[in-house]
């Protein structure tokens, strides 16, 4: 498989975050790209990433400090640019319960200007990173991202003669990323807690691991054609044995799901079930595809015909997934291991199987 990013310029919108990191340092150490700017709005992040990548050691490494609120300043920073990632967001559910205007200028008004620039500076590609908090929302953050999803979609139907596409990756909660329940939980361990705080006993959630998160976008960035919504196959697991995992002779303590938080979550509803598609790709993962509901003109979107569909009634969600024992091997807290496990037999979801109602 090629290379590229062979001279090609890429764009990471919040690339000082936990994904942004991860993703720019795999680009700058397994490829060969002309230049990647990390696009974000903390200067003392991008003072610490400076560090960790000295411009002596990784010369095509440039900073842009902005805010994609600021469609002026996108204009600026998408110039030249080939490949943009959008990893941008604000994303802490019961905060932006409390302050959802401000999650609708980042995480849609800002969308909107990535598409704007995108198109008008000639971007060949935009991934957009989404969560499974956007099927079915129930809170404002995950309501934010949907509508997010269907401003990235809808934007290759307007491109006019550019080439710009648009795609979008939607994936569960990433293992230690900042934020994540999982550092929390290690934290209290460590002061010696012997009782860990959980919401509901009932609680599942999906995961992933930042370089699983990382090669998903790399395969949707090689494969999309505009329009498609990527979604990995990935494992879930209850809280409760999350705690077990982290900390298997600590207590747990019922505090109460927070505001905007369900129980379960859904990566891949029915409805979107009825046009994706199952692909195994040549990185060994197994991938759903959510495929447009409208054609586009110049799109190649019949690429995807010839892949599995999926059967009727198909849903991807975290509550109905095997349980899994080994929760240490499941969330990859294993100290041997410390990574999720590839496509093992016992991760195999009731969901793959048509749900009769």
């Amino acid at each position: 498989m090629g290379d590229i990013f062979e001279g090609k310029t890429v764009l990471v919108t919040g690339g000082t975050g936990s994904f942004g990191r991860k993703f720019v340092k795999t680009l700058l150490t397994r490829f060969n790209p002309k230049k990647v700017i990390v696009f974000s709005r903390d200067e003392f992040k991008q003072y610490q990433m400076q560090k960790e990548f000295p411009k002596e050691l990784y010369p095509n490494l440039r900073f842009f400090l902005g805010d994609i609120r600021d469609k002026e300043r996108l204009y600026r920073a998408f110039e030249g640019v080939d490949y943009v990632i959008h990893a941008a967001a604000l994303k802490h559910v019961p905060i932006l319960e409390y302050n959802p205007s401000e999650a609708v200028k980042t995480n849609i008004y800002g969308a909107q200007n990535i598409i704007n620039a995108a198109i008008d500076q000639g971007v060949k590609k935009v991934i957009a990173l989404s969560t499974d908090k956007a099927v079915n929302p129930i809170n404002l953050y995950g309501a934010t991202k949907l509508a997010m999803e269907k401003l990235l979609i809808a934007a290759n139907a307007y491109t006019g003669s550019k080439e710009t596409t648009f795609a979008v990756v939607r994936y569960g909660n990433v293992v230690g990323s900042r934020g994540s329940v999982i550092p929390f939980f290690k934290e209290l361990v460590k002061k010696g807690e012997k009782v860990l705080p959980i919401t509901d006993e009932r609680m599942t959630r999906f995961w992933i691991t930042l370089e699983e998160g990382v090669q998903t976008v790399l395969f949707a960035l090689r494969e999309s054609v505009g329009g498609e919504i990527f979604v990995p196959y990935i494992p879930s697991m209850r809280i409760v044995d999350l705690v077990k995992a982290i900390c298997p002779y600590c207590d747990y303590k019922i505090i109460g799901i927070r505001p905007g938080e369900k129980l379960h979550e859904t990566l891949l509803s029915e409805e979107e079930s009825m046009h994706a598609v199952k692909v195994k790709a040549d990185n060994g993962r197994t991938y759903f595809v959510v495929l447009p509901q409208f054609e586009f003109e110049s799109k190649d979107i019949q690429k995807w015909q010839k892949y599995e569909k999926l059967p009727e009634g198909f849903i991807f969600r975290s509550g109905e997934l095997l349980h899994i024992k080994d929760a240490k091997l499941r969330v990859g807290l294993h100290p041997q291991r410390g990574a999720l496990p590839p496509r093992a037999g016992s991760l195999r979801p009731y969901s793959c199987l048509p749900t009769r109602r």
